[in-house]
């Protein structure tokens, strides 16, 4: 009875999901595909900041993609067991204009995965960043200028 009534309330769907929360800097501007629906592409930043190959990209129907309450970033639920087709422009080379030659590579990445990548973030050290903090805010306080003495006024040289 009680598979029932949670069959119910979640729409017939029991399907685990993945939940994976971004921000909104990688959610592009909405577009009409070929077949007229509705698609918004999702860039996926390398997880090797030594990487700087043009980040993947994925596209989801924008319905899918919902605010944090917090405002700053957005969050969606995919399948846990489903695949995303997810494609990374490459350069071929160039023409004989000199123009660049650009072509699409494409794989296809289990949800679960996607979640890892777009979610990279989480996984960065920030030992070194507060570390370079501190040893800025140290040197800012030795290089500081001191500001010059002023000489003290007294009541009897003013008269």
């Amino acid at each position: 009875m009680a598979d029932n009534d949670r069959t119910a309330a979640t729409g017939g769907n029991d399907r685990p999901e993945v939940t994976i929360k971004f921000g909104k800097g990688l959610v592009g501007e909405p577009f009409t595909s070929k077949s007229g629906k509705q698609l918004v592409e999702v860039s996926i930043p390398n997880q090797s900041p030594n990487d700087h190959r043009p980040w993947q990209t994925f596209v989801v129907a924008p319905g899918m993609i919902h605010d944090n309450k917090f405002g700053k970033g957005v969050w969606m639920k995919l399948p846990e067991d489903g695949q995303t087709k997810v494609s990374r422009p490459v350069l071929q080379g160039q023409d004989e204009t000199g123009k660049n030659v650009w072509s699409r590579e494409s794989r296809m990445v289990p949800n679960t995965e996607l979640k890892s990548m777009l979610e990279a973030y989480k996984e960065k050290s920030r030992d070194s960043v507060l570390s370079d903090l501190s040893s800025k805010q140290t040197a800012a306080a030795q290089t500081a200028p001191t500001a010059p003495k002023r000489a003290a006024h007294s009541k009897d040289a003013s008269r």
